[in-house]
């Protein structure tokens, strides 16, 4: 089973703030299904990033950018601009650290120039 970490500040201040309306009750209907979304992928990651429903794969030009190789994984499929999560196998072995969140590229040039990635972060499992 890998650990799960969140990327600092972008996605551990994006999932706090989601877990805080999920918990209070404020969370409107959008925001539970974007949670069960990412709460399901982080799970499906954390037994096994080969997952098909993730259909995890390199993305090779942000490998390229960041040194490391990142990784999407799908947070649906067959659903225009779906969800994806970005990760890294980092910090330490076993431990995959997401460091984005972003829907699917439409435009096919260069789609991933506009992808902002967060750093390390803290594990949540």
């Amino acid at each position: 089973m890998n650990k799960i970490r969140l990327g600092i500040p972008e996605m551990k201040e994006f999932w706090d703030k989601l877990c805080a309306k999920i918990n209070s009750g404020n969370a409107n209907k959008d925001e539970i299904k974007l949670y069960k979304k990412v709460g399901k992928a982080m799970s499906l990651l954390a037994s096994d990033p080969r997952h098909p429903g993730l259909e995890s794969h390199e993305i090779s030009s942000l490998s390229h950018r960041y040194g490391m190789k990142v990784w999407q994984s799908y947070l649906e499929n067959n659903t225009p601009a779906a969800g994806r999560l970005f990760w890294v196998y980092a910090p330490d072995r076993g431990d995959i650290t997401i460091i984005g969140l972003e829907p699917h590229p439409n435009d096919k040039v260069r789609s991933y120039d506009k992808v902002v990635l967060s750093s390390m972060g803290e594990v949540i499992q």
